[in-house]
């Protein structure tokens, strides 16, 4: 066993590194070519992305999960039935009828379960009482269409939990109704026989209606048929799905499938991807995959050499989802974070090498995935809330490793690891909002100034937050255990200070660079939007600790208070002010978060009070005194 101790670090990250890069080979086709549909680029929300892309955002939306169990009222020992988020996308643009009747609609509330009359869970009904099919709530679609319509005259911050969830899920239905309207009008039951027989109608009807308009004699059948195919493909366009039609040449705009049909009736072509996309539909209704493949194939090489740098992007994505780097450092930095906190009870510097190096091998991934994200973005690291989600545990990751680096007892390890794992668990669920990657706001679109500024001042953000971090570790060791001697109590404090002058003086260069490009953007350096506020409060939070210390004002412990009360001041303008839903910079702005911020912000009081706490009733001081 001793001979295996210096092998231990290295024999679990290679074990990690392995798990790692076996997510990054998909499963193979067996029949239906899923994957390679999966690559096929599109433009939806402004931003060209690929099939895989908009089939996991969606079902991460509507479902709040990525993939899909037709059987949630089953327990998972009784093989549930999982599908893939590509799987069930094409169900839903192709054969809609077998989708309708999958509970994937998430409603929690039960006010709003009652109002759209849906069973409650039961098993033996086959219900869980969560997941809900299209087929159950469409018979109820009026009330909720009603309702949101009266709750969207109420202001976002006044809305009850009801109010909320019925705007919540009526998204989730709009959503799913522009994607079952997206390659074919929904609930037709032939669209490839439909599309034909359209395309032939063209001249006549066209014909029938000039003749209508000039009151001349025509056929009114052919008449009332074209006018038919016209409504419907109208309504279809209605529903803003996305543009999955390529234009004629690399410089044009893609386009929806409805909107090309409605322009048929001017004398426009029709486009070949609309034939293309119903003869896949037409084979995987029939179950065959051979035809699906062929037509699935024959389109892929239409698109060559045109669009071949858009089929190259959607690639690079469909392999970036599949890596899910993020996901995989959140899992090593659990694991590392463990490692370094045993490593304090039986001084084991084995374990606090294992976590050093496990924690060294979650930021090469972390850090893969932020600069591979930055290039399918081109765009600085930091453009909503999620990203900043991951930047800010990027930033915090580099400064528990320099702090172990330093000091090799673990805490640098335990805060790397710990600010690592949380921030990546807050961007996991802010990638339930849609999209992560979705264009922002043209005024915060991407320029020099916005590129340092909010790089600067994530990084005062994510500073402030391994500062308070590490008086978390000061009050819980000092508190509950007895291995906070002197000389570590000494150290802490040290790197408590030394970060809260690194944060004072990014958070404060940050807070300057965002007045310049809110100069140049806006036409003013300072207007108190409730951002600008909460940055400009870091900066004076900070500064204040510092002139404490200095001052003799405050001690040790007293600074360890002081960081843990920048926990809360940080949070508050990262997160708060967003959910205010006023001021130019509410772009961010999140319902979801607010109890958990509630709750993070009296943990955070909670263990202020703790620190205050007189040393006798301290475990690592009790045996001192």
């Amino acid at each position: 066993m001793k001979s295996m101790k210096p092998w231990l670090p290295l024999i679990l990250t290679a074990a990690c590194a392995a798990w790692f890069l076996s997510t990054l080979y998909p499963p193979s086709d067996t029949g239906f070519a899923f994957n390679e549909f999966a690559k096929l680029p599109l433009v939806f929300n402004g931003r060209l992305k690929p099939m895989d892309s908009l089939a996991r955002n969606s079902l991460l939306e509507i479902r709040e999960k990525q993939t899909l169990n037709t059987e949630p009222w089953k327990d998972w020992d009784q093989n549930p039935k999982i599908i893939s988020a590509n799987e069930w996308l094409i169900h839903v643009m192709m054969n809609p009828a077998v989708a309708d009747a999958w509970p994937v609609f998430r409603v929690d509330n039960s006010d709003l379960i009652t109002l759209l009359k849906l069973p409650e869970g039961n098993p033996a009904q086959q219900q869980d009482g969560k997941h809900y099919s299209w087929n159950q709530i469409a018979p109820s679609f009026d009330l909720i269409n009603k309702e949101n319509e009266r709750i969207q005259k109420i202001e976002s911050v006044e809305r009850s939990a009801y109010e909320r969830a019925v705007v919540k899920v009526f998204e989730r239905l709009m959503l799913y109704e522009q994607l079952k309207n997206t390659l074919q009008p929904q609930d037709v039951p032939d669209w490839k026989q439909e599309l034909a027989d359209y395309e032939a109608l063209i001249p006549a009807g066209i014909a029938s209606i000039h003749a209508q308009q000039a009151g001349q004699k025509f056929d009114q059948a052919i008449f009332n048929a074209f006018a038919g195919n016209v409504q419907l493909f109208d309504e279809m366009s209605q529903f803003d799905a996305p543009l999955v039609v390529p234009p004629q040449n690399s410089s044009g705009n893609w386009q929806r499938v409805g909107t090309i049909l409605l322009n048929a009736t001017k004398g426009e072509k029709i486009s070949p991807a609309i034939f293309a996309y119903a003869t896949m539909a037409d084979a995987f209704k029939k179950g065959d995959p051979a035809a699906f493949n062929a037509a699935l194939a024959d389109y892929r090489s239409s698109l060559v050499p045109d669009f071949s740098p858009a089929m190259h992007k959607a690639r690079a994505e469909v392999f970036f989802n599949q890596m899910q780097p993020f996901y995989a450092a959140l899992v090593i930095y659990v694991l590392a974070g463990l490692l370094a906190v045993c490593s304090w009870f039986n001084l084991s510097e084995t374990l606090r090498r294992s976590a050093v190096w496990l924690v060294g091998l979650a930021f090469v991934i972390h850090t893969t995935g932020l600069i591979y994200r930055m290039v399918l973005e081109g765009r600085p690291p930091v453009t909503n809330l999620y990203s900043s989600a991951i930047f800010i545990g990027w930033g915090a990751v580099v400064l528990g490793l320099v702090l172990e680096k330093i000091h090799r007892n673990g805490i640098g390890a335990v805060a790397a690891a710990g600010m690592g794992f949380i921030t990546l668990v807050i961007a996991q669920n802010l990638a339930v909002d849609g999209d992560t990657m979705e264009m922002m706001r043209a005024v915060l679109d991407t320029n020099f100034w916005l590129a340092t500024h909010v790089v600067a001042v994530t990084t005062g953000y994510a500073s402030t937050f391994v500062a308070g971090f590490l008086a978390l570790i000061y009050i819980l060791r000092g508190v509950f255990t007895k291995t906070l001697d002197e000389a570590t109590g000494k150290s802490l404090a040290r790197m408590v200070y030394g970060i809260v002058c690194f944060a004072t003086l990014f958070s404060f260069v940050g807070t300057v660079l965002g007045g310049i490009w809110a100069d140049q953007s806006w036409g003013r350096f300072w207007g108190w939007d409730p951002k600008e506020n909460g940055a400009l409060i870091i900066v004076l939070w900070n500064a204040l600790i510092l002139h404490l210390r200095w001052g003799g004002m405050i001690r040790d412990r007293g600074l360890i208070v002081c960081a843990i009360f920048g926990n809360v001041v940080t949070s508050w303008s990262w997160f708060g002010v967003n959910m205010l839903g006023i001021g130019l910079h509410s772009y961010g702005f999140t319902d979801a978060a607010f109890k958990w911020l509630m709750l993070f912000v009296m943990s955070q009081l909670g263990f202020i009070i703790l620190g205050l706490l007189p040393a006798r009733m301290w475990r690592s001081f009790s045996a001192r005194i």
